[in-house]
């Protein structure tokens, strides 16, 4: 079913297309652009309330800014999906987030519109205030270089590291705070109500327009006339917000804030500030889910509701007869609630994802001992190393993904301080439709290889509910090792998965089914695909060994030595990258221990995997059940033809 566009949205094939029609049609646009992202993700899925907010933003940016030419880079890319419908990809957009289809991101790859990749949040100022520098070496003076952010994503560090370094620049930069309140979750902390004393402030707000006008006048007289007039704005905001402002601190003009919704003053404005040269910001108020009711009264619901009727606002949902397992992060966060009711040292941490990681379990059982920190993985990991040294017992939750951006502190301010962290990465493996930017295929190999940390992953719940139990003892707790238990996005494999809390013996794996002839060693949630491999293959009366090791590291030596002792055909399976993984792991004993075996490697290759559903990728990559059951057939009959 491909969705139709309305009759002036069907015209516009390029942002060129837009820039020929008056500016009356602009309010029409906007209209039909919400309503055929509304059709779209109502029937094929996808992000949904952060590209509603922005709909007049975007079509006003690429009615005032000559792009491609002009720079517009997204932060997150959550909220792009205009964007892509504006240029060039509205005939293909129900392909969004679908194997081989489009990214649900900007990607360089798919257009000359996608000036930068994202994905992860908070990277547009720095990349933006990098091209217009470039634009400047290179003598081009009348590029704009304007960078759509977030206030959520304005909390991470990297944020303020390049609006620093902007500030300090005369480069021809634009930053658009698109301030929603919200990221997925709502947003926290100190900068939120900052943004709030700005938009609230009725003094400030009364003569703000005035300012406007005046400096817009003034600059056309001359770089005295200009600087004169900044001066006596930046006295003014100072004098009536209860703080200096934040932006003129670092030497960015701001200007707001605005409607982000009143597309004709967007037009106006931008217009305006395309002749304002250096660095400034521009404050647009929006509201997320913007024109669809239920988006705009419950925001976190509808980031990415899945599929929905658009009419009644009743989002889709799979009917099952029988229980059905539930999804790991669940699992997570009922679990930490029930070792916290048990161990008054526990507490939690998330970097802006309660929601998705399922610590708001924690956040509305026990508000003082959960903390979502904002978009900011660094201080996620160096707060938790902070109340280790306190004696608390810290559950930070990060994405496996996100992690990546905390990699530092996690080396630096935990495990060379020998401090007791239990890292507890979500989505950890193949993200699925978000993406190589979400996909957690690193973490395996950038932990194990870190002194003074534990890896754990668990092949379902149960293991998982141990894993953490495990890790909140005492007898670890003070053997100063940080703890990583990783487990994938989704559902796991046991309906009733309540079971009693059981320590495990840290490094020990164990036999899931024995065999002869070759022998699978899995780690994670990805040996329920060696099961169901070893049933294909029993089929045929081949019957290897499977071994779930549980551990990478420590790795369980003992349990290897029989392994090694007893087979010559050896497949790994991880749903990781195979560059320094398990896999890696398992030949690097096998070579310090002078055994001599075939040894398979199933992972995630040497390179970036699109987007796509997992079990698609994990064929893709050669690791689902009948990928594993062929790499068994390979070993077993190399040099004569295999019959599948």
């Amino acid at each position: 079913m491909l969705i139709t566009p309305g009759s002036l949205l069907a015209t516009i094939d390029t942002p060129e297309d837009l820039r020929k029609l008056d500016k009356s049609r602009l309010p029409q646009v906007a209209d039909e652009l919400r309503q055929f992202i509304i059709d779209d993700v109502s029937v094929y899925g996808g992000h949904f309330g952060a590209s509603l907010g922005v709909v007049e933003l975007t079509v006003a940016l690429h009615y005032v800014f000559n792009t491609p030419d002009d720079q517009l880079v997204w932060d997150v890319g959550h909220q792009a999906y205009g964007h892509k419908i504006l240029t060039g990809r509205r005939e293909k957009f129900h392909t969004n987030r679908f194997y081989k289809g489009l990214s649900g991101f900007p990607k360089r790859k798919e257009s000359e519109y996608d000036s930068f990749g994202v994905g992860h949040s908070s990277t547009s100022i720095s990349a933006a205030l990098g091209m217009a520098v470039a634009s400047q070496l290179q003598g081009n003076t009348s590029r704009n270089h304007i960078a759509v952010i977030g206030d959520g994503a304005l909390t991470a560090g990297e944020a303020f590291e390049g609006m620093n370094h902007a500030g300090a620049t005369d480069s021809n930069l634009l930053i658009v705070l698109n301030d929603n309140c919200m990221s997925i979750d709502p947003n926290v902390g100190a900068l939120r109500e900052y943004l709030t004393d700005i938009t609230t402030s009725q003094t400030y707000n009364k003569v703000k327009d005035e300012i406007w006008n005046l400096l817009g006048k003034m600059d056309k007289l001359g770089k005295t006339a200009q600087e004169l007039v900044s001066q006596v704005q930046s006295g003014i905001k100072s004098s009536l917000l209860e703080q200096s402002n934040l932006f003129e601190s670092l030497h960015l003009r701001y200007f707001g804030p605005i409607d982000g919704h009143d597309i004709d003053h967007l037009v106006s404005v931008l217009d305006d500030m395309k002749h304002i040269p250096g660095p400034k910001l521009l404050h647009v108020l929006t509201v997320k889910g913007k024109g669809y009711g239920p988006a705009e009264k419950d925001q976190t619901k509808w980031h990415a509701p899945g599929l929905f009727d658009k009419v009644t606002g009743v989002i889709q949902k799979k009917i099952y007869d029988t229980p059905q397992p539930p999804k790991y992060q669940d699992v997570f966060g009922n679990t930490l609630v029930e070792l916290a009711e048990q161990n008054a040292r526990i507490v939690g941490v998330t970097p802006a994802m309660p929601s998705g990681s399922s610590m708001n379990i924690m956040m509305k059982a026990m508000p003082t001992r959960a903390f979502d920190v904002g978009i900011a993985e660094q201080h996620a990991v160096t707060f938790s190393a902070g109340m280790a040294t306190q004696g608390e017992v810290v559950f930070c939750n990060i994405y496996s993904t996100f992690m990546q951006r905390a990699y530092d502190q996690v080396i630096h301010d935990v495990c060379i301080q020998e401090l007791p962290v239990i890292f507890c990465l979500d989505r950890a493996g193949f993200a699925g439709a978000d993406g190589p930017t979400h996909h957690g295929a690193y973490d395996l190999a950038y932990m194990r290889c870190i002194p003074n940390m534990i890896v754990a992953a668990p092949m379902n719940e149960q293991e998982l509910r141990n894993m953490m139990f495990t890790a909140q003892s005492d007898e670890v707790q003070q053997g100063k090792q940080a703890f990583t238990i990783r487990y994938p996005r989704g559902e796991g494999v046991m309906p009733n998965w309540r079971t009693p809390l059981e320590k495990q013996v840290i490094g020990q794996g164990r036999m899931i089914s024995d065999g002869e002839d070759v022998a699978i060693l899995t780690i994670g949630h990805i040996g329920n695909y060696a099961v169901q491999a070893t049933e294909m293959l029993a089929k045929e009366g081949i019957r290897p060994a499977h071994f779930d090791m549980r551990y990478v590291k420590p790795l369980d030596e003992t349990l290897l030595h029989q392994i090694f002792s007893r087979f010559d055909r050896v497949v790994t399976v991880e749903d990781g990258c195979v560059m320094g993984g398990f896999g890696s792991a398992v030949l690097e004993f096998m070579a310090n221990n002078d055994y001599m075996a075939r040894v398979k490697r199933l992972g995630i290759p040497d390179a970036v995997i699109e987007h796509g559903e997992q079990i698609e990728l994990h064929h893709e990559c050669g690791f689902d059940p009948q990928g594993i059951a062929d790499a068994v057939r390979e070993l077993l009959f190399t040099g004569r033809a295999v019959t599948v």
